[in-house]
């Protein structure tokens, strides 16, 4: 029998004949480096020249996509009922559609207004071909090995702003944003739609059930208290993982360091998060999950106080950047396996969009947030201090956030 809290990385999810769609895997590492990519990063490498060209206002296409964001954030939770139902083929599929016509829309955009439904039609593409449909699909699939799947995945999508923030850079430099959009428009549909449409056609097999919670609908485990709080945490820590990430920089800044040392500070941390993700799998074996959500919580609290009282030398501020880059490449995989480790994979797709909701949402306030919160905190070293606190507090809430009824271990 098999525990919901594992230690072996993952729930009941099953230990029937599954077929394995071999082609899946690669794929949606494939997809999810250009997804990620295009859909995502190109856009803040793009921001200047399109404020420039156009003459609209920073923060007003900041807020676009960030809209973007939020729309992902409440589609994610429709788009896990069809996964759970009826496997990730056409949703990804159609999301993939999406997403170069929703490039098309931003490139061809006369005014704010269309750029803004643009981004809100990108909301649907990333909910429909990001990481949460890769892990519903992966979950399935691979059970009840997913944790190696689902690292691997994200190990890729770490490349994602690897390869196209300079890609995009360079294609700025010859073409005007619209035209860069359009090509990069070009790829997203090269790749990801012949992808998802030919790789994940495999049969997708009936949910594994938990005896500890077959009787439990999704409806009902959403509605507990125990994931309510779940959810209450992981909206704490990312609210303040994505501030971090989008303050870092000023931070320096306001140190005296030059925009060279402080954009290779959080560059750094990218490579932090694809060392911090191949440990996890480890990390899952030895520990529940309760444990390790604690643990990972309160080191990212850590991390984030010690940008607050570091600062310098530059040295040591490369060293913290990379730890909290680990900490946040395992936060990922966290997220993706924290359904499965306390109530199996039966309702995946549905509960997972419903614990991401809250927290990306928070993702795109975040940096809204943060720069407003700056000014009257007297800085961004006061700012930081205060976002350490949030992932402390997300910590002492996750023992409340694991469900009373657990089996026995194997």
């Amino acid at each position: 029998m098999t525990d919901l809290s594992t230690r072996g990385g993952g729930a009941a999810t099953g230990t029937g004949d599954r077929s394995r769609p071999r082609a899946a895997l690669p794929a949606l590492c494939a997809t999810q480096i250009v997804s990620w990519g295009i859909v995502y990063y190109a856009f803040p490498v793009l921001n200047p020249q399109i404020t420039a060209a156009t003459g609209w206002p920073a923060g007003a296409t900041t807020a676009a996509f960030s809209l973007g964001l939020v729309v992902s954030a409440l589609a994610g939770i429709r788009v896990g009922r069809i996964l759970d139902r009826h496997g990730p083929r056409a949703v990804m599929t159609a999301g993939s559609v999406l997403g170069v016509v929703s490039l098309l829309t931003v490139a061809a955009s006369p005014n704010l207004l269309l750029f803004f439904s643009g981004w809100m039609l990108a909301g649907l593409a990333m909910a429909s071909t990001f990481y949460q449909p890769a892990f519903a699909a992966l979950t399935r699939w691979w059970a009840p090995d997913h944790v190696r799947a689902l690292t691997i995945v994200t190990l890729a999508g770490g490349l994602a702003s690897t390869v196209f923030a300079p890609l995009t850079a360079l294609l700025a430099e010859h073409l005007s944003w619209r035209h860069t959009y359009l090509v990069l428009a070009c790829i997203l549909a090269a790749v990801t739609i012949p992808a998802h449409a030919l790789a994940l056609r495999a049969p997708w097999p009936d949910a594994p059930t938990s005896p500890a919670h077959e009787a439990a609908g999704a409806a009902e485990i959403g509605r507990s208290r125990p994931f309510l709080l779940l959810a209450a945490a992981f909206t704490l820590s990312g609210f303040a993982m994505y501030a971090v990430v989008v303050a870092l920089v000023p931070l320096l800044l306001e140190r005296g360091y030059t925009t060279s040392q402080a954009a290779w500070a959080l560059g750094i941390g990218g490579a932090g998060q694809t060392l911090g993700r191949t440990l996890y799998a480890a990390l899952a074996r030895r520990t529940t999950a309760t444990a390790r959500t604690t643990i990972l919580f309160t080191l990212g609290g850590s991390t984030t106080a010690a940008f607050a009282a570091t600062p310098g030398p530059y040295a040591l501020l490369i060293a913290v950047s990379i730890v909290a880059g680990m900490i946040r490449g395992n936060l990922t995989l966290l997220q993706a396996t924290a359904i499965t480790d306390r109530w199996g994979a039966t309702h995946y797709g549905r509960l997972s969009g419903l614990l991401a909701a809250p927290a990306t949402t928070a993702a795109a306030l975040a940096p809204f947030a943060g720069a407003a919160l700056a000014t009257p905190l007297g800085g961004y070293g006061p700012l930081f201090f205060l976002l350490a606190g949030l992932p402390f507090v997300a910590a002492l809430v996750v023992p409340w956030g694991s469900p009373g009824k657990r089996l026995e271990p194997r």
